[in-house]
């Protein structure tokens, strides 16, 4: 179904389409200039790094619920093997790797969600096809490298975690940015802290993969006025759900990815660097996270590492 009227007004009023030209491919990676790099680099002041990925592994987040996207599944094609024939001399094993490009902690592709037959910035969505998204691949996002500023919702609201259907809007978004005692800047990159991976790394996988706290459509405004390049969160779905608008299926990811080409990320684990942010009250940092180019893909593999 299409979106309610309501939502198609706030598209139109947030859409970055023809922003930076009708052959843009990147979307709001486009505001990571050199002065939002250098911003990162500044905010690297003591040297700890903070690894914000969850494994790659079979036991992830995946429970079967979307076709296709498989946990990731290693399976070794030769172990210890002798190239000479000789056991004394050059061994080697060598492995393969099979999962979804979405499976773990991932960036969604600006060619993974459209509506309308029409994909960012008004491109048909008939450009994707089973051999992959022919002007949306993950591989046009290039390096992503610049300062991250960590939200952390769950402080803010005054729940850790927080529960699944817990919307938050602009003003909550505000005041964790006061609570950062940051300015977001055009460049930055946000991470949501919500708590939720917690029952992932609990084991709970069922719980975490059925529900989560998020972004609703209340805080799209947010993140267009504020010029953020991407938005990274610590759940499987992203944006609140159960949603808050039952006529519309994940309107965040349809406007942010559709309309503004805002890159967003989920299976982020915040849990480490939001400690040692609480601690010492540095919300900021380097952040780089780039994905693996896989060409034509929908989604981004990723390690992304935090560096204060």
């Amino acid at each position: 179904m299409a979106l309610p009227q309501h939502l198609t007004e706030l598209a139109a009023q947030v859409s970055n389409w023809g922003r930076w030209g009708s052959d843009d491919r990147r979307g709001t990676l486009n505001l990571i200039d050199d002065a939002a790099v250098a911003r990162g680099i500044a905010a690297a002041r003591q040297g700890k790094v903070f690894a914000l990925s969850i494994p790659y592994n079979h036991d992830g987040p995946q429970m079967g619920f979307i076709p296709g996207r498989i946990n990731p599944k290693l399976v070794a094609h030769s172990v210890n093997e002798s190239i000479t024939g000789d056991p004394s001399d050059f061994t080697t094993t060598d492995d393969t790797v099979t999962m979804g490009t979405q499976a773990a902690t991932h960036w969604d592709g600006l060619g993974h969600v459209g509506y309308d037959g029409l994909l960012y910035p008004g491109v048909a969505d008939t450009v994707n096809t089973v051999d992959g998204c022919r002007e949306h691949g993950v591989e046009g996002f290039g390096p992503v490298v610049s300062r991250g500023i960590l939200l952390d919702m769950a402080k803010v609201l005054g729940r850790d975690p927080l529960e699944a259907g817990c919307a938050f809007t602009g003003h909550d978004l505000d005041a964790a940015v006061a609570l950062a005692g940051v300015t977001v800047l055009p460049g930055d990159i946000v991470c949501l802290r919500t708590g939720w991976i917690q029952h992932f790394l609990a084991g709970d996988r069922m719980k975490y993969a059925t529900g989560a706290p998020g972004p609703s459509t209340k805080s799209i405004q947010w993140f267009r006025d504020n010029d953020v390049a991407a938005v990274a969160a610590d759940t499987m779905i992203f944006e609140v759900f159960p949603g808050e608008d039952p006529v519309a299926m994940l309107p965040v990811h349809m406007i942010h990815l559709r309309d503004m080409g805002l890159v967003q990320g989920q299976n982020w684990n915040l849990e480490a660097l939001a400690a040692h942010c609480a601690a010492d009250g540095q919300y900021s940092f380097l952040l780089s996270a780039t994905p693996l180019p896989i060409t034509g893909a929908s989604g981004g593999a990723i390690a992304p590492t935090a560096i204060k």
